[in-house]
């Protein structure tokens, strides 16, 4: 038998026992699995949603038939029952205009209805327009379908040209293919501030 020979059955008897041995290293010295896993809610937490309906982080996204877009997002919401409204904690919105323009919208809590096509602001809700808006108020009623909104109470607001506040506001389209307008209405005041204004 030659030199290459030997080689060869050597290393025929070498390598798989290699093999082995590296084999066997892995599995003891890989960690064992947890199987006892414990869940990141209390049994309390999961017995609570699991009686509301209760669903985390949703989010709602839709597109008007103009192109718009629309979407509505909470932390956590409940469907409700036949003697309670749903709810949404942290809800925060955000409506895409046509024309490249936005409004952001955020509340503590309030509702997001499909059903019915709407979203309820309630609680320190803020509404902050791309060009420079920003308006703070305790309730805004908004729809899904379309991009439209209204405040039942009173508003507060800063803009490019100042302070102002107003006993109500609407926006929306004022014919069905226009632009999206937002209106003051119910004794609007405006402290006027030409600095702020040229900038």
């Amino acid at each position: 038998m030659d030199r290459h020979s030997r080689w060869v059955q050597f290393l025929k008897v070498v390598l798989p026992l290699m093999a082995i041995a590296l084999l066997s290293t892995v599995f003891l010295l890989s960690r064992s699995i947890e199987t006892n896993v414990s869940v990141p809610f209390s049994r309390e937490a999961i017995d609570e949603r699991l009686a509301n309906q209760a669903v985390t982080r949703p989010n709602y996204k839709g597109v008007t038939s103009k192109g718009e877009e629309i979407q509505v997002q909470a932390t956590q919401a409940t469907q409700g029952s036949e003697n309670a409204v749903p709810t949404a904690s942290d809800l925060r919105g955000r409506f895409g205009l046509s024309n490249g323009g936005e409004i952001s919208l955020h509340s503590n809590s309030g509702s997001i209805r499909p059903d019915k096509g709407t979203a309820t602001f309630v609680g320190d809700v803020v509404i902050t327009t791309a060009d420079g808006i920003q308006v703070t108020t305790d309730i805004l009623n908004t729809s899904l379908e379309e991009i439209r909104g209204d405040t039942p109470g009173q508003i507060d607001g800063t803009g490019p040209i100042g302070d102002f506040t107003a006993g109500r506001m609407t926006f929306g389209t004022e014919k069905a293919d226009g632009p999206v307008h937002i209106l003051f209405t119910d004794g609007v005041k405006l402290i006027y501030e030409p600095k702020k204004a040229e900038r």
